[in-house]
Parts: structure tokens; sequence; C-alpha cells
């Protein structure tokens, strides 16, 4: 039987979106890993919420009967996660009020991490990534962790984290790929995926254009890399620049990682719409491992 009650405010926790599909149940496994890993709660959360336009009118019963049927679910994933990391704590929420996105975005604000599977229920088979996940990837305000049928894979685990770079904005994805790498004694792979500058044409970059954009990328990474490290004494770091696409890099790199975690940049006030950015929406559809994405407000 799992706790309902809510993770004390003052203790980690760990949010995992769950709904009884594959793709869940695979994030649920993650986030009890990540949870046992932190001493931190494990938080479970299922909604039952209906669209706010919806034409269907929703009686006391409707809700009723989903408070049952998601319970069901949750005391399942419950003895899941037990199992998966004994003595972990587990707490479940059942929100009838919400959809599942904006409780998962408003969990994001104080969880010490939020996971999500790609898709759920009611998605499309052929998506890689679906709505719910894509939203809140999007509005998240904290760490996030998607978590694709990588996990299905098998395979041992190859040791390692991978940090995605590409400007200086990008420290705080670096700060928690040492966390990581700590809490999971792996080492840590930092890499700076940069593209030449454009030449109108068929012009190409000057040779010296070339070398002082490489000198440029090296730079970034000794001086963003080398302070960080000095507070991670335990963890083995190396950190290299590619030419090349960033998005492609880096997913390419991915399939010797068991977790890549990059910055997902935000200016305010938001647009409408699901702004995600280029390379990050390219990662969360196609890289070869678990993807953290590190909301970072910028002016």
């Amino acid at each position: 039987m799992n706790d309902r009650s809510a993770a004390p405010a003052a203790e980690g926790r760990v949010v995992v979106g769950v709904d009884g599909s594959e793709p869940s149940l695979r994030a649920l496994d993650m986030a009890a890993e990540e949870a046992g890993r932190r001493g931190a709660t494990l938080e479970m959360v299922y909604s039952a919420g209906w669209p706010r336009r919806s034409r269907v009118p929703v009686t006391e019963s409707d809700t009723e009967r989903m408070r049952t049927a998601a319970a069901a679910v949750l005391d399942e994933a419950g003895r899941r996660a037990h199992e998966h990391v004994p003595g972990l704590r587990v707490v479940a929420q059942v929100h009838t009020e919400a959809l599942a996105a904006d409780v998962l975005v408003k969990a994001s604000r104080t969880a010490a991490l939020t996971v999500v599977g790609t898709r759920g229920h009611g998605g499309f088979a052929g998506l890689l990534v679906g709505s719910v996940s894509l939203r809140v990837a999007t509005h998240c305000e904290g760490p996030l962790l998607v978590v694709g049928d990588s996990r299905d894979r098998g395979g041992p685990e190859r040791g390692s984290v991978l940090v995605g770079m590409h400007t200086e904005a990008d420290v705080p994805a670096l700060r928690f790929g040492f966390e990581e790498a700590g809490r999971r004694s792996s080492s840590l792979r930092v890499l700076h995926a940069w593209n030449q500058p454009r030449m109108p044409g068929r012009l190409q970059l000057p040779p010296n254009e070339a070398r002082k954009a490489q000198a440029a990328a090296s730079d970034l990474l000794r001086e963003t890399v080398g302070p960080i490290s000095k507070d991670h004494p335990g963890v083995e770091v190396s950190s290299e620049e590619k030419s090349g696409s960033p998005a492609a890099t880096l997913i390419e790199a991915s399939r010797a990682a068991d977790v890549l975690a990059i910055a997902v940049h935000r200016r305010a006030p938001r647009r409408l719409g699901l702004q995600l950015g280029p390379v990050a929406h390219a990662v969360l559809h196609h890289a070869h491992c678990p993807v953290v994405l590190l909301p970072n407000r910028v002016s």
C-alpha cells in the first residue's frame, strides 16, 4: 500500500507521472532509481482530470470511478517501485481537477527532479514524444528527465553521463552533470558541439577564422569545466569540442551515455505555443539514452 499523503516540504522528492502505460512504467523505474540515489521520496502522480472544454458533463460518480481506477494503478506502481528499489519511501497523488501536464509542471517548481515517459495512454503510437511530455518539457521549472524506449534495450549501464554545452549559459546543465555523475559513480563527458559561421554561396570560411572558432570552443570548455570540476574531485571528467550540427553530434554521442543533460533557455515573457529549441526538440526525439532538460531563464 502506498502512502497517499504529500511528501514533507523539507524532504527532497522525485516526482513521476504514472498512468499505467509501458512508457510511464519505464519512467517509474528510472525515477525510483534517481530517488534512491538522492535518498529522496518518490512521489507518483496520476492525473484523472477531464479537459476543461469537454462537452461531456462529469458527475461525482464519474470522478469517484476515476479516483478508484487511478488508485489501483498507483498501488501497482508502488509495488513495482518497492521491488525495484527496496526501502524507498513512496507517496501517491491522484488529481481529478487538473490535466497531467499542468500537474507535472506545477510539481517541477519544488521537486528535485520530475520524470516523464515519452508517451502515455491515449497517445498515438507513432509519436516519438507525446503532447503531454512535450508540454511538460516546454514549461517545466526544474530538472526534467524524459525516459524513452532506450530503457527497453537492456544491457549493462555504460558508466557515463553526457552533458551538451553550447555557451557559458549552459553551466546549470554542467553542474547537474557533475552531481549526477557523482551520484552514479560514473564518468562525465562534456561535449561542446559548435557550428562554423556560414558563408554565402560557395564561399568557405578563411582558415584563420576557422581556427579562431575552434580556439573559442576550447576556451569555453576550459573556462567552464575546470572551476566546477574542483568542486567534484571524485568525478572523472573529459571534455571535447566538435564542429558540426549540435543536435546530430549529441544524438550520436548519446549512444555511449546512460543519461544526457542539456540546458533549455527560455525568455520571459514566454511566447504562446510549444517553444522548445531545435536542438532540445531533436535530442528529445532521437537520443539513444534518457534526457535531462535543465531550464534556464535568460533575459
